[in-house]
């Protein structure tokens, strides 16, 4: 026959005893922080760039379409000392001339600081002798804005002159 296994209670001195004694637990490991490598992200930005950097193309000579002047007033070229700029000077840069473009008034002049300071001298002249109100500044389409702004700096320098206008010629 089998012989069956009983279990008693403890009595109550018996549970006394073992409430002092509780019952031993394992020690929680602290949680670790999760670290996450970046190396495989930073990769990835690198070769990003340097795919964009491949495949894209830079327009360094990007035109710009200005839309027409909507409040314009038109200038009377009687009334000004006119400077003409086009294209076609030594080392890209435009070439000056002094009235309306013709050979003659060609500014004769290498030097930028020398250029500006014919241009200074021309519009005093022509302001003086002539009774000239305004300047007017006749420059290519395809003349780079270095170049205008440079003029237009020598027209500053001026103080004959009060108004400045700038024209842009429409060459076909």
């Amino acid at each position: 026959m089998e012989q069956l296994h009983t279990y008693e209670a403890p009595s109550e001195s018996q549970a006394a005893d073992t409430a002092d004694h509780e019952p031993i637990l394992a020690r929680r490991r602290p949680i670790e922080e999760a670290e996450m490598d970046i190396t495989p992200m930073i990769d990835i930005t690198f070769l990003l760039l340097i795919f964009f950097l491949v495949a894209s193309k830079i327009d360094t000579q990007g035109a710009v379409e200005l839309p027409p002047a909507a409040y314009g007033k038109p200038v009377a070229v009687g009334d000004a000392v006119i400077i003409t700029v086009r294209e076609g000077g030594p080392d890209g840069s435009a070439l000056v001339f002094l009235g309306d473009g013709s050979a003659e008034g060609k500014v004769k002049a290498e030097n930028p600081a020398d250029q500006e300071d014919e241009i200074a001298a021309y519009i005093d002249q022509m302001m003086a002798k002539e009774q000239k109100h305004f300047v007017l500044i006749k420059a290519s389409k395809s003349v780079k804005h270095r170049d205008v702004a440079r003029v237009a700096n020598a027209v500053g320098r001026t103080e004959a002159a009060q108004t400045l206008h700038i024209a842009v010629l429409e060459e076909s």
